[in-house]
């Protein structure tokens, strides 16, 4: 079971996090996705366990690829992923999912 199309109500521009350069991040060819955004300011742990405060949660369909150091764009405003999720339901009736929390 995935997401329901009619949860989708936003659209996120997503520029994936390829590795550091010469001048500084690189980011491959922007991709655009539909996704679900909860604006909400928590406390998370980023890969290395480091506790920082996120502001934004986004939830995509699965398959969707936004590693790490990604810059997202939704709403208007630019953020920087933190940290994402597969969330894979195993078959159980709760909706697959990618959720990708944001500085």
């Amino acid at each position: 079971m995935m997401l329901p199309e009619w949860l989708l109500r936003h659209t996120a521009i997503i520029e994936p996090f390829e590795g550091d350069g010469a001048y500084g991040a690189v980011y491959g060819p922007e991709v655009t996705e539909r996704c679900l955004v909860d604006d909400e300011r928590r406390l998370v742990r980023d890969a290395q366990g480091a506790e920082t405060v996120s502001d934004t949660t986004i939830f995509f369909r699965p398959g969707t690829r936004c590693p790490e150091g990604s810059r997202v764009t939704v709403n208007g405003r630019v953020t920087t992923v933190i940290t994402s999720f597969n969330r894979d339901s195993g078959g159980l009736p709760t909706p697959d999912h990618v959720e990708v929390v944001c500085r």
